[in-house]
C-alpha cells in the first residue's frame, strides 16, 4: 500500500475515535448540545476529508494515465458544510452553532497532527 493510503487510513482512524469520543460526551455529560453539535460538525468534517481522500485518488489516476483530470470537488464539501451550519440554525435547541463550526474544522485539525506526528516518528 501506498504511503498516500496508509496516511488516509490513518486519518479516518482518528476521526472515529474522535467521533466516539463526542458521542460519549452528548451521552454522559451536561453538556449534550455542544457535544452534539461537535458530532454534527464532525461528521460532515469526516465526509468531506473522505471526499476529498477518494477525489485525489482520481486525480493522481487521471494524471498517471495522462487523462484530462476532473476538480477536487469544492463545491460538494462547501455545500456539505453550508447544509450543517443550517441544521445547527434550525435546531438551535439541539445544536451548539460554534460547536458545529469547530467540528467543521477537525478534519484539517487531524490531518495537521497526523502530519506533525509523522514527521516526528520519520
Amino acid at each position: 500500500m501506498s504511503q498516500y493510503g496508509k496516511m488516509g487510513i490513518r486519518q479516518r482512524k482518528y476521526m472515529f475515535y474522535l467521533l466516539a469520543l463526542w458521542v460519549l460526551g452528548a451521552g454522559f455529560t451536561p453538556y449534550s448540545r455542544v457535544f452534539l453539535g461537535l458530532l454534527l460538525g464532525t461528521v460532515v468534517s469526516f465526509y468531506n476529508l473522505y471526499l476529498l481522500q477518494k477525489k485525489i485518488d482520481d486525480f493522481t489516476e487521471a494524471v498517471a494515465k495522462k487523462q484530462t483530470a476532473r476538480g477536487l470537488g469544492t463545491v460538494s464539501r462547501f455545500a456539505g458544510a453550508a447544509l450543517a451550519i443550517i441544521v445547527a440554525l434550525r435546531f438551535e435547541d439541539i445544536f451548539h452553532v460554534i460547536a458545529v463550526l469547530i467540528g467543521l474544522m477537525t478534519s484539517y485539525f487531524v490531518i495537521m497532527i497526523d502530519f506533525a506526528v509523522y514527521k516526528k516518528k520519520e
